[in-house]
């Protein structure tokens, strides 16, 4: 009978799917945003040797650039003009919900609406260009002196002109990408930022396997360790959505009004608390944060064998203790300082109060905020333990069983994430398209 059911309501959703064009619109605009995107990380910056650069990523592959790589999608490798990607446009929100958080000014503006949103967006962008300036000029400068294994120069004609030409483009590219990721949030399906970086990591995915068959093929890794891969990304897949999808449902009551001879009210509903309401935004920003200023510090460290900038990127390499406990602590800070961001709970207890909403057993009001802060902290505590385990326990099992394999649990858990909340967003669209059948068919007959 289950099985019937799910496939009656397979075949409901394939019909409204057929009749949505809107939303297939929606979902084509994104496919070729997507396209775009893929498309650009394939033109490389002028007076760059591709060859070369793919040597000198290959080199730090293990460290930090090789993370940044995979989440621009190999852009980085080919050093293209969207190298830097999205990165110093997460960089810049952090700053800007950082300074929120503590600046009146910019907290005014988060509440005074759209208008304020507005504003905001504005000083991220600003913020974003500087970020990227900045980058560009220490990557440009860092080129220059990058060279491969063999001793070959990165740069064909280094000099003034490169570095403003490099500057330039990189600076282009990562603007062009925000405003790509603004046209997918309002012409096309799901996230826009969140599917850049998804498109760039799943991009990689299949070379990734392909050479992980290829070390089981040649006999560097035993079939028991490619089956215990697959298996545990698996499980990993699985942990991740039934954590993304859990909740916490604190009952809300409403009493009963008489208003002339008819009661309202009465009713039971239910506030939900997601275990992990900050979602993948923490590991997104520590991942940037650790990224920012290491970009630099990788290409610098590929021309010469010493140096604070080779060491700092040495003990910042992936599975290195020190890098796992900045990771780890970046984290925490960020579930806990996310949550706070997305969910107040002095304001929800106020409109609950106002509205004659009430939590059985605790007094409107005060009470009721301590009461939703208590329980948001136990939630955002487990939700920041489940956030170490899956991004750091693929980081030993990579590290230790030196696969190259290097979709961690951070690329895992975008992929899940932005899948799940894409698909809510389908399924929105299909109830919002079927509701309006029923209304368009209720008219009809109320003609008739």
């Amino acid at each position: 009978m289950a099985s019937a059911a799910d496939q009656v309501a397979a075949n409901m959703n394939l019909g409204a799917f057929s009749k949505a064009t809107e939303l297939k619109r929606r979902i084509w605009f994104a496919l070729g945003a997507l396209l775009i995107y893929r498309a650009g990380t394939f033109i490389t910056l002028p007076g760059i040797d591709p060859m070369v650069m793919a040597d000198i990523i290959k080199t730090q592959s293990r460290g930090v650039l090789g993370m940044f790589d995979v989440f621009s999608g190999g852009a980085l490798s080919r050093m293209s003009i969207f190298a830097l990607n999205i990165m110093p446009y997460i960089s810049a929100s952090i700053i800007i919900q950082l300074l929120s958080a503590v600046n009146p000014a910019l907290e005014n503006m988060k509440k005074e609406g759209v208008t304020g949103r507005i504003k905001l967006n504005q000083y991220t962008r600003y913020l974003t260009v500087l970020i990227t300036a900045l980058q560009a000029i220490g990557i440009a400068a860092g080129l220059q002196s990058a060279t491969s294994s063999t001793g070959a120069p990165a740069v064909l004609n280094p000099g003034t002109f490169f570095k403003f030409t490099t500057c330039v483009t990189l600076v282009g590219g990562t603007m062009f990408l925000v405003w790509l990721g603004e046209q997918i949030n309002e012409r096309g399906i799901g996230q826009g930022i969140s599917l850049l970086i998804f498109a760039g990591i799943v991009a990689g995915i299949p070379g990734a396997i392909a050479n992980t068959l290829e070390l089981g093929r040649t006999g560097a890794l035993s079939f028991f360790v490619i089956a215990f891969l697959a298996i545990g990304a698996v499980a990993v897949i699985a942990f991740i959505v039934f954590v993304e999808l859990a909740q916490r449902r604190i009952l809300v009551q409403y009493p009963k009004r008489q208003m002339g001879n008819k009661i309202f009210g009465g009713e039971n509903s239910h506030l939900p608390l997601k275990l992990n309401t900050s979602g993948v935004i923490p590991p997104i920003f520590a991942s940037s944060l650790l990224l920012l200023p290491l970009t630099v510090a990788g290409f610098q460290g590929t021309s010469s064998e010493g140096g604070i900038m080779n060491t700092l990127g040495v003990l910042l390499g992936r599975g290195q203790p020190l890098y796992l406990i900045l990771y780890s602590a970046m984290i925490v800070f960020f579930a806990y300082f996310y949550t706070a961001v997305v969910f107040n709970p002095a304001e929800t207890a106020e409109n609950l109060r106002k509205y004659g909403g009430f939590v059985p057993g605790i007094r409107p009001g005060k009470n009721t905020a301590e009461h939703l802060d208590y329980v948001l902290t136990r939630l955002t505590t487990v939700g920041a333990l489940y956030l170490i385990i899956v991004c750091l326990i693929p980081e030993f099992l990579i590290t230790r069983l030196s696969v190259p394999f290097y979709f961690g649990g951070t690329s895992l858990m975008i992929v899940v994430s932005v899948v799940l909340a894409t698909m809510q967003q389908v399924q929105a669209h299909l109830l919002a398209h079927q509701y309006e059948g029923l209304l368009k068919k209720s008219r009809l007959r109320g003609r008739k």
